[in-house]
């Protein structure tokens, strides 16, 4: 059975608001099956209208680069069969998903996003495992230790690049980025090792209860450093 498609997803857009009918001009997709980055796409998208400054300060991407680029009806086709039944992680997903669905609508199209996929916002759940704490992408890079000493602007594709290192990070832990990573970078793993992570992927964790023996070592060991240190630090059910 196949595991299923997991897309990272960011955007780029000339604003804030779609109500002013501020525009997508740039999205990147990343694409994750079995912990496994497998692919990306990536889009520059011309929007026929100036960025905000603001907006601009954060991409960079003038309107001459973006004029010679498509437009969204001309790419809309290939984008919604490549979305079409993954989970989208996104970061801060309402806003992604606003947007997206705003330019479904401009071209003529009742699609939204969640039509075509299962939401999960990265954002909800890095506020849930580390509330109180900045959760920004920049913040969860450095918590997760995600290298994002590359990333001067803001880009679509360079965001969820980082985004999926950092949803690794949070849903598994350093020994699943490094199996994670890109084929081609051994980590130090000898040949050996990688071919038994290769066998063990996808297989179900087996877990085996203590039997009598290891039981019995067990409370023997506790017993020892409470005669040593003169206190049971803990229990027996331990």
């Amino acid at each position: 059975m196949n595991a299923p498609r997991q897309i990272v997803l960011d955007t780029e857009t000339t604003g804030l608001d779609v109500a002013q009918d501020h525009r997508i001009i740039e999205i990147g997709c990343v694409e994750v099956r079995n912990r496994r980055v497998i692919g990306e796409k990536h889009w520059y998208l011309n929007p026929d209208r100036d960025s905000d400054p603001g907006a601009f300060q954060v991409h960079g991407l003038t309107r001459e680069f973006l004029s010679t680029k498509q437009r969204f009806p001309e790419i809309v086709g290939e984008l919604t069969e490549y979305l079409r039944g993954a989970e989208f992680l996104i970061h801060n997903a309402s806003f992604d998903a606003t947007f997206l669905d705003h330019e479904f609508r401009r071209a003529g199209l009742s699609t939204t996003l969640a039509s075509l996929g299962a939401i999960t916002d990265t954002l909800m759940m890095a506020r849930q495992k580390h509330p109180g704490q900045k959760n920004g992408l920049d913040a969860l890079c450095k918590r997760y230790e995600v290298d994002n000493s590359h990333r001067e602007l803001h880009g679509a594709l360079l965001d969820a690049r980082l985004l999926a290192d950092v949803y690794l990070g949070m849903t598994g832990g350093q020994e699943t980025l490094l199996l994670a990573s890109d084929e081609s970078k051994d980590h130090g793993l000898t040949p050996e090792l990688r071919a038994l992570f290769a066998r063990a992927e996808g297989l179900p964790l087996t877990l085996r209860p203590a039997d009598e023996i290891e039981i019995e070592a067990h409370l023997a060991r506790l017993a020892a450093i409470e005669k040593k240190s003169g206190k049971r630090l803990w229990p027996e059910s331990a």
